[in-house]
């Protein structure tokens, strides 16, 4: 039993009479279950606060701050290194997901404001309407996931081959300080200005970004907007090996033409494929026909997808997937020509391409993923790299699993990759562990019940976690030896470790600065 301190019970108390009782969780199920991310337990929380507006944010803070507690944020949840798990326990966890709200669309102005804890689903859904869209619009996990949250951690995926990570869509953040101060940045900490422009003097809204709540928790993010592309082209193929796959993919980042690009291993490959359900398949094919311009197009590409089946990855080793999109049809084609001939050029054999289609069709699916198709669990783990230095770092990584090889097959193990680009710049490698061992209570709360019912409950294998957490260790040599940089920084990448002495103090001088007690999420990032 992990019992309430006196200082929580005074602190709910005056908590519940801020922002009402019923969002002030007490009970160890909950403290426990907001304790844990998809790969690691930690202290259980002492209370879990549910505040529901940027006042009552502020309001909550400053209580914690006066009764000495230490604060840690959580958004969706989804994070595997540690973001909000922290080893000491009796934790204030503020629970962001009630601040879900678009607060704000001007299509005057090209500029979208939401509550930190909105989905990127909701953002889309929102903006959509208005023939807009974010140009970074949100990772695979973003049914779940937080726009807060990802802006904490930053992320790759929806319209980062062209535009960036999350950051670089935002122009001003809402920030809570550790006292319950409010700190507005860019054009919006102008007195009497408006959150339309980032750049104002130095870029705090940067400071707030990749942070992942070392200083401050994010209340209200403003994001500008695009007018969403109008035509699209998806295509596939099929790589010789590793070094082609990788040397495609670099190439694909140069042209600033693929809004997304992803690549896959044999191994992520068949397991994908494995993960999904007949009745997802059939949700997807509805999403693709639904997503075409003309109920005729609809049928055409639906029937394609049909015939197809899943018999196009059979043989199809590596497998590397773009999509490009535009305001007109014919700008569309061209890319699409450029990107084909390129991509055959590297050794390409182009295969239905139902993998990206699916992928913007149904862009936001349940998380089913953070379980293996066997009930394994799974982490992934990355690194960014120069587009130079992704086939070498990518083959190193491979040296090391070829190792492991016949361990990882006695175990029952498996691991794979999915490579992706960031902008026309970073070449991201994303190896994924599968292992046999006990899941944790997020995977009962997030999946699907109906696939969680499909797959058996795997008893607890500390040799098995051991091992994985072992590998991790050494990719994280390797990446450090490629001078690879890290989203999702946590309690895991080694940031502190890195950095130059001046850089380091700086960072330090900041935090200190904004959080003199180190109260705000102590430990991540290495502060």
């Amino acid at each position: 039993m992990a019992e309430l301190a006196p200082i929580h019970l005074a602190l709910a108390d005056r908590l519940a009479q801020l922002i009402g009782a019923d969002y002030v969780a007490r009970d160890e199920d909950t403290r426990r279950a907001m304790s844990e991310d998809v790969f690691s337990q930690g202290g259980v929380a002492g209370l879990v606060v549910a505040p529901a507006t940027t006042e009552e944010l502020a309001q909550v803070l400053e209580a914690a701050h006066q009764a000495g507690a230490i604060i840690v944020p959580r958004g969706g949840g989804m994070s595997y290194t540690s973001g909000f798990v922290t080893d000491q326990a009796g934790a204030i966890v503020i629970d962001m997901r009630r601040m879900d709200q678009v607060i704000s669309v001007s299509p005057e102005d090209m500029l979208v404001t939401v509550q930190a804890g909105a989905t990127w689903a909701a953002l889309q859904a929102a903006v959509a309407p208005h023939g807009l869209r974010t140009p970074f619009w949100g990772p695979l996990s973003g049914l779940s996931s937080t726009i807060g949250g990802g802006l904490s951690q930053l992320n790759a995926f929806f319209g980062a081959g062209i535009w960036g990570t999350t950051s670089e869509s935002v122009t001003c953040i809402t920030v809570v300080l550790a006292d319950g101060s409010i700190l507005r940045t860019g054009s919006a900490g102008t007195t009497g200005g408006s959150p339309f422009f980032k750049h104002y003097g130095p870029d705090l809204t940067g400071l707030f970004c990749g942070d992942c709540g070392a200083l401050g928790i994010k209340a209200e993010i403003t994001l500008r907007l695009i007018p969403a592309p109008a035509h699209e082209a998806h295509l596939s193929f099929a790589m010789p090996d590793l070094a082609t796959t990788a040397r495609a993919t670099a190439a694909l980042a140069r042209t600033n033409l693929a809004s997304e690009v992803c690549a896959f291993d044999p191994n992520l490959a068949k397991i994908r494929m494995r993960r999904a359900s007949l009745l997802q398949d059939v949700k997807t094919l509805a999403a693709v026909i639904g997503a075409q311009k003309n109920m005729f197009e609809g049928v055409k590409q639906g029937a394609k997808m049909a015939l197809a089946g899943r018999g196009f990855m059979d043989d199809a080793g590596y497998t590397l997937h773009v999509i490009t999109e535009g305001t007109s049809q014919a700008q569309v084609e061209e890319a699409a020509r450029t990107l084909r001939d390129l991509i055959k050029g590297q050794g390409g054999r182009e295969i239905e391409n139902t993998i990206p289609k699916a992928m913007r069709a149904a862009p936001f699916t349940p998380l089913n993923n953070i379980l293996g198709p066997d009930g394994e669990r799974w982490v992934p783990i990355h690194g960014i790299v120069p587009l130079s230095q992704g086939e070498a770092c990518w083959q190193a990584l491979d040296a090391l699993f070829a190792a492991y090889g016949q361990d990882f097959e006695a175990r029952g193990m498996t691991s794979g990759y999915l490579v992706t680009t960031i902008s026309t710049t970073g070449f991201l490698i994303e190896p994924v562990f599968f292992w046999p061992d006990a899941r944790y209570g997020i995977h009962e709360t997030t999946l699907e019940p109906s696939y969680l019912a499909k797959v058996p409950k795997l008893p607890a294998n500390a040799d098995n976690a051991a091992l994985v957490d072992e590998v991790r260790g050494k990719i994280l040599d390797i990446f450090e030896r490629f001078g690879a940089t890290h989203f999702q920084i946590g309690r895991t990448y080694r940031f502190a470790q890195t950095r130059e002495p001046v850089t380091w103090a700086l960072l330090k001088a900041i935090k200190a600065h904004l959080d003199p007690d180190h109260r705000m999420n102590p430990g991540v990032l290495g502060l």
